[in-house]
């Protein structure tokens, strides 16, 4: 800490603030690769859908009752509604927990760490600096796929009303409304992967493990999720709220448990980035 200090205080004109510019950090991770892998990914998973239905053509539900999926070939909103209910559960937490665990563990693995804080960049500010982009490429992952899906559904089925697997439909409008809505709660419900991922990249210096770390504890929560036996405590696991936006696709929009599901999501949250941050302003860099 004190040549962090002596070089602050030899170099003129040093602003801690502009460190590490956001754009700079941006920049970097738009070039790598996993980036435009994930990006492309979730570009194309809505044609293979698409595709799909054209193969197999509509199911018929099951014991005669119509699903989401019954109805994705409606109208480009019920096809993008339908994008986002099969990748919300596991595909979308690929992409938040890759941003987030691969951001500070990259740096400690290329040995490249030491050097960042070495420049001098406080630990605050890197920290800051990696979140915010990591955060904003989780966002314009999730936001991604809808968007393509709402296109590529519009192409192939129409643009027209949302209709609803229990009865009536929404206007084309509202729909997209209530789908931007559900966009975000998306993105809010993922904060939780997102923190466990960024904690776990401060810890270790193995990127895959952070990464994979978070998936695997997201994935050990949809599991107790199915646990019933467990009564009101899923009440407490976000995994148990992460299809919640289904609520608000009604004539009636009951936006209950998104703001229950909101709540717990941001609580766990915010207490992971803490810690995240706890630990890192202790931590003995030497890689």
């Amino acid at each position: 800490m004190n040549g962090t200090s002596t070089a602050r205080a030899a170099a003129p004109g040093y602003r801690a603030g502009r460190t590490l510019p956001l754009r700079v950090e941006a920049a970097r991770q738009l070039r790598r690769r996993r980036t435009l892998v994930v990006g492309g990914i979730l570009a194309v998973l809505p044609f293979v859908l698409i595709a799909a239905f054209a193969i197999g053509g509509r199911s018929g539900g099951r014991d005669g009752r119509v699903t989401l999926m019954d109805t994705a070939t409606a109208s480009g909103a019920n096809f993008a509604a339908t994008a986002v209910f099969v990748s919300a559960g596991f595909l979308l937490v690929v992409p938040v927990a890759l941003f987030c665990g691969d951001t500070v563990a990259s740096e400690a693995s290329w040995s490249s760490l030491r050097y960042l804080l070495a420049a001098p960049v406080p630990r605050v500010r890197l920290l800051l600096s990696k979140l915010t982009v990591a955060l904003g490429f989780s966002a314009a992952a999730i936001l991604l796929l809808p968007l393509v899906a709402l296109a590529a559904g519009t192409a192939a089925y129409g643009w027209g009303p949302l209709r609803i697997p229990t009865g009536g439909s929404l206007p084309a409008d509202t729909a997209v409304a209530r789908l931007a809505a559900v966009v975000l709660y998306v993105f809010v419900s993922q904060l939780v992967t997102a923190a466990l991922a960024f904690w776990l990249s401060t810890v270790t210096d193995a990127p895959l493990g952070a990464v994979g770390g978070a998936m695997g504890l997201t994935v050990l929560g949809n599991v107790l999720d199915a646990v019933t036996a467990l009564g009101h405590w899923r009440d407490l696991l976000p995994a148990h709220w992460q299809y919640a936006w289904a609520d608000i696709l009604q004539p009636h929009a009951e936006w209950g448990g998104m703001i229950k599901g909101a709540a717990v999501s941001t609580a766990y949250a915010m207490v992971l980035f803490a810690l995240a941050f706890r630990h890192f302003r202790a931590k003995d860099v030497v890689s």
